[in-house]
């Protein structure tokens, strides 16, 4: 069993600490983890993508090729538009609906949402207005995280949100429990 997941988004947005919950969720599980960050311009407002590739048996390069994605995981909607080369015909893309324009010919709102019915497994969360809702406002990334959780076929919702307590643990229960509120909320919430 594999999984071979694209994760993106703009610096500052929390996406390698998704890499960090997965890959402490997959660690723990015994599997086996590879991952290889790209910081396009590695600050606030920047691109950022990770591939993060999670066996139970060898994994030869920590790069996915063309293709091959069995999952972009993405915190803002043109990001994810941007890696759909990589996935594979039965992949899927769970994206937050939350643009982050940072560019001045950003496309139209209605342009992201067409390009996103054209393809066949598609999961979109306002995970930055679900995070202001709940008064939990560094927590989109985690929403994101629970979004995808029911997607993830090669670690279950219980280790991922065990992961969350392992990662945030150093920080406090009330942090803790926060993460694993916006974690459940993610996942609800992606329930299609």
């Amino acid at each position: 069993m594999k999984q071979d997941i694209i994760l993106s988004g703009v610096g500052g947005q929390g996406i390698l600490s998704i890499a960090t919950m997965i890959g402490e969720a997959a660690t723990q599980a015994g599997l086996t983890l590879k991952q290889a960050e790209v910081h396009g311009m590695s600050q606030r407002g920047g691109d950022v993508q990770s591939n993060l590739r999670l066996s139970d048996g060898e994994i030869a390069s920590d790069l996915i090729t063309a293709g091959t994605a069995d999952m972009i995981l993405s915190l803002e909607p043109m990001e994810a538009l941007r890696y759909l080369p990589y996935l594979n015909k039965d992949g899927w893309v769970i994206t937050s609906s939350s643009p982050f324009k940072n560019i001045p010919n950003y496309p139209d709102d209605e342009a992201l949402k067409a390009d996103f019915r054209t393809l066949p497994h598609v999961v979109t969360v306002d995970v930055e207005a679900m995070a202001k809702e709940h008064s939990m406002p560094k927590c989109a990334n985690v929403i994101l995280l629970g979004a995808a959780a029911r997607y993830l076929n090669i670690l279950s919702v219980e280790q991922l949100r065990a992961s969350i307590a392992r990662v945030f643990g150093s920080k406090g229960e009330a942090v803790v429990e926060m993460n694993q509120r916006a974690f459940d909320l993610g996942y609800a919430a992606s329930e299609i």
